[in-house]
């Protein structure tokens, strides 16, 4: 199979949205060729996008983080992410895994009665996700239907239309297999619960470098120390403040990768005022030391 439009970071703003569009805006569809270990560490890093997201498990094992889950995928599994949820890939080794975003207007225009009553009532629900498996004959429909859209995007200059085509057959099959009667809306606790989530993150972000409290953090989205620390377990799976740390060390990664600045000097610009500190907490995160770090990515 064709690989294309090949990405090994995923680029987020302060909320974690992600800021790469995916595909244009009269065609809002892309489609991606992924190897889990042409990230860092085999792992997608929390993100999330107004897009839908199809995603196929063609070789390994994949571990989903999804709103407030965390899912196994073995090879030949797929799975769906609904627009605007939070999620996060890995894999112990390396996993093969083809996939396709669009924007929910890519099945129908969002004044159609089509989008109005077959899409629309998904999107705005709070299933987060649907996890395709073979032994579910409607499901090995849907993952077959996934496996033929890849291959449209080699079909010459009817594949634009022949994935509008088959997009159609397999958003049939999710809605009709969806009980809309147990998903209301997304409104109420869970938007506060996202928003609250999101200011304190955002905070977080513009603020790293800075000793920083579990009292400030909470105190971004008006809350108790004990709901900002549920809050963080509870959709990220991480306390604030382990963070707050893991943020600074990504960030003194990229520094390492892409400037010549001493240790000494990253550590100290990230919110590590202690080198040694830093060296052990870097250690343990990436597996590797600063230097080991640098010169693994110079190398390549």
């Amino acid at each position: 199979m064709k690989e294309t439009n090949v990405y090994t970071k995923i680029i987020t703003d302060e909320n974690l949205m992600e800021t790469i569009p995916h595909g244009s805006q009269d065609y809002p569809f892309r489609y991606y060729y992924e190897h889990l270990a042409q990230f860092d560490f085999n792992c997608i890093d929390w993100h999330w996008h107004t897009e839908l997201e199809f995603v196929y498990i063609q070789s390994g094992t994949v571990t989903a983080w999804i709103g407030e889950k965390q899912l196994e995928l073995p090879a030949d599994s797929g799975i769906f992410i609904n627009s605007k949820f939070l999620h996060r890939f890995s894999s112990p080794v390396d996993a093969v895994i083809p996939n396709f975003l669009c924007m929910p207007s890519f099945l129908a225009a969002t004044d159609s009665y089509i989008y109005q009553n077959y899409v629309k009532p998904i999107v705005t629900s709070n299933i987060p996700f649907w996890i395709f498996c073979r032994e579910i004959s409607w499901q090995a429909r849907v993952l077959d239907l996934m496996k033929q859209i890849f291959s449209a995007q080699t079909s010459g200059s009817s594949c634009h239309l022949l994935t509008s085509a088959l997009m159609q057959q397999l958003w049939l099959e999710i809605y009709e297999h969806t009980d809309l009667s147990t998903s209301p809306e997304i409104t109420g606790q869970f938007s506060v619960n996202r928003a609250r989530l999101q200011l304190m993150m955002q905070f977080i972000h513009e603020n790293y470098r800075k000793n920083l409290s579990l009292d400030e953090i909470a105190a971004q989205s008006m809350i108790s120390k004990s709901s900002a620390l549920n809050l963080f377990r509870r959709y990220l799976y991480i306390t604030p403040v382990n963070y707050l740390i893991n943020y600074r060390l990504k960030q003194a990664a990229l520094l390492l990768s892409h400037t010549e600045k001493k240790v000494s000097t990253i550590s100290a610009e990230t919110g590590f005022h202690n080198v040694d500190y830093f060296c052990r907490a870097f250690k343990k995160h990436y597996q590797v030391t600063p230097g080991e770090y640098r010169k693994e990515k110079w190398d390549k």
